[in-house]
């Protein structure tokens, strides 16, 4: 059977003149500027160290609480020093996030591939993911600000209670307060779904961007003949004399 050619379709690529030395020189000077934003991140590590000795003290104090008069402990009490404890705890994650995720992200690699305590998160990180699970944090943070507020203010707005509860902690709330909390509670919830469609939509156009770009190597096209198979047809060998096709069987 007469072979017909076959042609491999080879993507094109770009021809970038030389950079000049000085601006190479202002280039690389662009790129070690990233080197500026690590005293930032050693100073939110400082940071951490203070919300550890914060958690520490807020401990020692729900301990005093209970000490003093355990066999009179109100729950509502020890469930806000509990979820002040979770507040700076979540706070806490959200900055090794930042220190963690920033630095790889922003500044420099590193080097802990392999180590059995590498955060999972890490091996995938970048801008748009630091931003979701930065938003996220964020929500935690916020609902966890908001818990306490329905605890202390459980009875706000029921009939025959004042336009001022005061709560627990002795903080004095309003409904109209609460009610911006619960909003801007919200607008967090919204603002983290309205980031997680935007790195959704973005790594769906980079992945079909990849696709038409980088075409498989093996990929055949035959100029020749296009056209589909027939329905039916069989294949048969053989060769051409004098212009006519004899089938070989």
């Amino acid at each position: 059977m007469a072979s017909r050619p076959q042609t491999t379709a080879v993507p094109s690529q770009r021809q970038y003149r030389p950079q000049t030395a000085w601006v190479k020189s202002v280039g690389y000077l662009i790129f070690f500027s990233r080197w500026l934003q690590a005293p930032l991140y050693l100073g939110l590590i400082i940071a951490q160290l203070v919300y550890v000795v914060v958690f520490v003290i807020e401990l020692v104090h729900l301990i005093e609480t209970v000490l003093k008069d355990p066999l009179h402990i109100e729950e509502s009490v020890i469930m806000l020093s509990v979820l002040g404890l979770i507040d700076v705890v979540m706070i806490a994650n959200l900055l090794i996030m930042v220190i963690i995720g920033g630095y790889e992200t922003f500044v420099s690699k590193i080097d802990i591939e392999g180590h059995p305590d590498q955060p999972e998160w890490l091996s995938h990180v970048n801008a748009n993911v630091l931003k979701v699970k930065l938003a996220m944090a964020i929500i935690g943070i916020s609902s966890i600000h908001l818990l306490k507020t329905f605890i202390e203010v459980g009875d706000l707005g029921a009939p025959g209670s004042n336009n001022e509860e005061e709560s627990l902690t002795g903080d004095v709330y309003t409904g109209d307060g609460v009610f911006w909390q619960v909003i801007i509670h919200t607008v967090f919830i919204l603002s983290a779904i309205a980031l997680a469609v935007i790195d959704r939509m973005s790594q769906n156009h980079g992945a079909s961007a990849r696709s038409l770009t980088h075409k498989p190597s093996d990929q055949v096209v035959d100029p020749i003949d296009s056209s589909p198979v027939p329905q039916g047809a069989v294949a048969v060998s053989g060769y051409i004399i004098d212009g006519k096709f004899v089938e070989q069987r």
